[in-house]
């Protein structure tokens, strides 16, 4: 046996025959090109394939990869329509203008940053779209909705502002939004500038799943019959480090399922994070095209500038390809900031051949060939090709350099880049071309072209020509009439001796807005694969789930009352087991009345402690939005979700949802709170259109739901005060009074422990105790309320002081209060400044437990014998009762005062 060193001659011989064997594979395949074309081709390999795996021969290597070259040939790009050096002037215009907005906000000493880098490496991507592609509002289609990436805001700004758009004022005050003459937010954000842009995208990752969701509710609209079909696209561009979140990744295969040929995702492959490479030892874009070829998407590489296409063609033999393949970035990223003879070198590499072909080009000329991503011609032929696609989405990606054309072209530290000395902005000015003084570049100073300059006059004829400006949010959206209190009777009559849950409550409320003749049809039932679990398998058969290729097969329940029914025009979005999509969904459907014009009322009910825990940065991002809908927080209470343990037991998603300033909080106790909420948020969200949306906690227990005849006869209202008070935060629900002279207890419960604030109120009663119960349906917005009017009255001393509602409330009562939640006690703590008496706040602070109900609330000191001490504690403690009395009361109570504390896990 040789050894490695030695020539072995049967290797060599194999070596040899496979060579010419390999020349003959490419000879006949060239030859069935011809004859079949591309069809022929791919039907033949795949037979080899089937056949060779046939044989168990493994198929190692990655067969999704194509060469790392542009997937577009020279040959097959389009002409360019435009005039590339107008464009490159403006281009350089708008270039000195965004990084003049960072360095004059360095300049203020206000410390309130700004990058540069990001827009550097994709401008030209977004001044061709800007210029030939990304289309504004028409009498015929939609607009394009295009999501830039959100370091590249100061650069749409500086495009903006030449278009007339934006004030200097404005621009001056980028990241000051408070400042004289209005100012601009950092990134995109609706919220801050709702007439620009339309979708938040700060939070890495998310621009990603909110894109491909979007463009999937605009084709279940249009398949619904609510709009007609579209050639609007959704065009979002985030960067190759973004793509290692999860979220991005994880949500691409639905958009291939779906066929949605309405959506183009561009990577800027830039090749570098915030820190450093993307992929040192590897290759992002490589990496990428396997992902989303695996996934059936549409894959363009826009690798090399046209500088390129000459020595490519002269690569009889394949020696720069697979140089160019076997660079790693980390290599690329060097070549960026080295000079030509020494990128030279590294791309020679000794090979006489490689040395030969290069020898056409100076070294000047090497350094100056340009990425993809710095061509006009290789992004136009990409763009172009997405558009032609049809039948599934399009991903490009970009091969650019970060800070290209900055001091820190390249490196690692060019995200950070943020200021730059005077010579620097001086030579910066020059080399763009900006005709301003020293003095004038020194400063920073902004630069408009005269008004009939040929630059502006070419910019906006192009807007013009593609419909107007883009990005614009606009809100063309008629009010929606929230359905009558008659039309909601059968859930104001109760349950009679029916026990049902509050989560039933809502599905059968949710099956009658369905069926109302003015709202039905804008109602989108949202649930990630939990449907079962809520009692909504129902709604199946009424409404259908949503599938754009309808039900091609016979479900396996077909013949039961309730089958699985799938539908094109399916009004139900199911997402499975996928919180992200979900989420994504509610904000399609929540923000329709601007992207659309249509009120769409979006339902999303999901599991309550996978809602804000697991998917808060995208409700954030609902709020940033303005997203208008119902997010209903199913099986909640960490008490009342019995069995289901730790991970499941949610006794905190109401402090999550108290963050969110335009999010309206509800934990109803009973069906009829319940759906009066739900009438309250759409007249709010789409009678009188204001920009909220709402969080209702609904339980599994069952119990008998009252009347609200028999609340106001009991209480001596009227409907529309107790209406007000369901909405506004509590109202009296039952007052029992036992003797004038006795003490008073005022319990206040929330959710499903008002079960147990019944009980404990009959035990109190029993003591002889005066006990008035109240019904709590919004901690949160009690609090809200008595701080708006604490920060009215201090800001306005003089003024007559305004009384919160929570403070008018309880204006009349004395004693003590206990209030009661199944979530933690930093819930009704929340309301302790305004309450006129002894507070004490019971809770269920700690980690959930695999337990029955009745010993779950034992636990955690929430059930009726704790509520019981809870109160004649404070009344004793308060001198209202004497040792005694509290003895014999605490006597038939089963609490052990040695337990272990819930709330300390250790």
């Amino acid at each position: 046996m040789s050894s490695g060193s030695e020539v072995n001659p049967i290797q060599d011989a194999l070596v040899a025959q496979l060579a010419e064997d390999k020349a003959e594979w490419a000879e006949a395949i060239e030859a069935i090109h011809a004859e079949f074309g591309d069809a022929g081709v791919r039907e033949i390999l795949r037979y080899v394939q089937d056949h060779a795996l046939g044989m168990n021969v493994p198929l190692n290597e990655a067969t999704l990869n194509t060469p790392y070259i542009n997937t577009i040939s020279p040959e097959d790009q389009p002409p360019y329509p435009g005039n590339i050096e107008l464009e490159e002037r403006i281009e350089k215009v708008i270039r000195w203008n965004a990084a003049a907005m960072v360095l004059q906000g360095q300049d203020q000493g206000t410390g309130v940053g700004g990058h540069i880098a990001t827009y550097a490496s994709c401008a030209t991507l977004l001044e061709v779209g800007f210029n030939h592609f990304f289309q504004g509002f028409d009498d015929n289609n939609d607009p394009d909705m295009v999501l830039p990436q959100p370091h590249a805001a100061p650069g749409v700004y500086a495009r903006a502002w030449l278009e007339g758009r934006l004030s200097e004022a404005q621009l001056r005050n980028y990241r000051r939004e408070l400042g004289e003459g209005g100012g601009l937010s950092s990134y995109p954000h609706p919220r801050s500038m709702p007439d620009f842009w339309e979708m938040p995208n700060a939070s890495m990752g998310l621009s990603t799943p909110a894109a491909i969701y979007e463009a999937r509710f605009a084709k279940y609209l249009e398949n619904r019959g609510l709009k007609p079909k579209s050639q609007r696209k959704i065009w979002c561009f985030i960067g190759d480090g973004e793509s290692d979140e999860p979220e991005v990744i994880g949500t691409i295969n639905i958009a291939a399922r779906e066929k949605l040929d309405n959506l183009i995702l561009v990577v800027n492959c830039n090749l570098q994070r915030l820190d450093g490479p993307v992929r040192g030892n590897g290759k992002i874009i490589q990496e990428l095209e396997r992902v989303f070829r695996g996934a059936d998407w549409n894959v363009i590489k826009v690798i090399w500038g046209g500088g390129w296409d000459g020595l490519l063609a002269r690569d009889k033999h394949g020696v720069l390809r697979k140089r160019m393949d076997d660079c790693l970035d980390g290599d690329y990223q060097m070549y960026s900031v080295l000079p030509g003879d020494v990128q030279r070198e590294h791309w020679v590499e000794g090979n006489p051949e490689l040395e030969h072909m290069m020898s056409s080009l100076t070294d000047d000329e090497l350094k100056a060939i340009k990425r993809g991503g710095q061509d006009p011609k290789k992004i136009y032929a990409a763009y172009d090709a997405a558009l032609q696609n049809t039948g599934k989405p399009t991903v490009i990606l970009v091969k650019t350099v970060k800070g290209d054309g900055m001091g820190t072209q390249g490196k690692n530290t060019a995200h950070q880049y943020k200021n730059m000395g005077e010579e620097e902005r001086i030579q910066l000015a020059r080399e763009l071309g900006i005709p301003i003084s020293d003095d004038a570049a020194r400063r920073a100073e902004f630069y408009m072209p005269p008004q009939d300059s040929a630059e502006l006059t070419y910019l906006r004829e192009h807007r013009r020509d593609l419909s107007g400006p883009v990005p614009r949010r606009r809100q063309v959206c008629p009010p929606l009439v929230a359905p009558s209190l008659d039309s909601l009777q059968d859930f104001l009559a109760g349950s009679g001796t029916r026990e049902l849950s509050t989560t039933m409550v809502m599905v059968r409320l949710l099956s009658n807005l369905l069926r109302n003749k003015d709202v039905g049809k804008y109602v989108v039932p949202i649930v990630p694969d939990e449907a079962r679990t809520f009692g909504m398998d129902g709604l199946f058969k009424v409404a259908g789930i949503y599938a754009p290729e309808g039900q091609k097969y016979r479900p396996v329940d077909a013949d039961t009352l309730l089958p699985y029914r799938e539908a094109a025009d399916g009004q139900i979005l199911q997402e499975g087991i996928c919180e992200t999509g979900a989420m994504a969904s509610f904000m399609a459907a929540g923000s329709a009345y601007a992207v659309h014009g249509l009120p769409m009322i979006p339902f999303y009910i999901f599991y309550s402690m996978f809602g804000f825990q697991r998917v808060g940065d995208m409700i954030w991002s609902c709020g940033d939005m303005m997203c208008r809908g119902f997010l209903l927080g199913g099986t909640a209470g960490r008490t009342t979700l019995n069995g289901e343990g730790l991970q499941h037991e949610d006794g905190h998603s109401h402090i999550l949802a108290s963050t969110v300033p335009n999010l309206k909080c509800y934990d109803p106790a009973f069906g009829f709170e319940v759906a009066l909420i739900v009438r309250e948020g759409m007249r709010r969200m789409y009678e009188a259109q204001e920009d909220l949306f709402y969080y209702l906690t609904l339980y599994n227990e069952n119990y008998r739901q009252p009347a609200v005849d028999d609340v106001l006869h009991n209480n001596d209202l009227d409907l529309d005060a107790l209406y007000q008070g369901v909405v506004r935060g509590g109202y009296i629900y039952r007052n029992l009074q036992t003797d004038s002279a006795a003490p008073c207890v005022h319990l206040l419960a929330s959710g499903s422990l008002m079960q147990q604030a019944l009980l404990a109120q009959q035990r109190l009663v029993d003591a002889g105790l005066n006990v008035t119960l109240w019904s709590i349906t919004s901690f949160i917005e009690l609090e809200r309320d008595a701080h708006a009017c604490a920060r009215h009255n201090r800001l306005h001393p003089l003024d007559p002081p305004k009384v919160s509602y929570v403070e008018e409330l309880f204006a009349q009562q004395q004693g003590v209060f206990v209030a009661v939640s199944d979530y933690m006690k930093s819930l009704a703590g929340g309301i302790a400044p305004w309450i006129p008496g002894r507070y004490d706040v019971l809770g269920t602070d700690g980690y959930g437990l695999s337990e029955a109900r009745p010993q779950l609330r034992q636990h955690f000191e929430v059930d009726d014998t704790h509520i019981t001490q809870a109160a004649l504690v404070a009344l004793y403690q308060e001198r209202m009762l004497d040792a005694q009395t509290l003895e014999s009361h605490l006597g038939g109570l089963d609490v052990d005062p040695n337990k272990p504390n819930p709330a300390n896990p250790t």
